[in-house]
């Protein structure tokens, strides 16, 4: 596993143990889990393509239902 610091200003920091308190989560896993949400989506160019085949077949599927 490798790992990464990433630097926050105090009030980010403050923020940050807040909400991982509020979850009751480890800020660290708060983190892991937001990056690895982030990184799970799909990127915007498949969203699009997929939103295009969507709208040019909408008919068919309206016939298909």
């Amino acid at each position: 596993m490798s790992s990464v610091t990433i630097s926050f200003s105090e009030e980010q920091a403050a923020r940050l143990h807040d909400f991982a308190r509020r979850l009751k989560v480890t800020p660290e896993e708060l983190v892991r889990v937001s990056v690895d949400d982030l990184l799970s989506r799909p990127d915007e160019a498949f969203e699009r393509a997929v939103e295009r085949v969507l709208r040019k077949n909408a008919d068919l599927y309206r016939r298909l239902a």
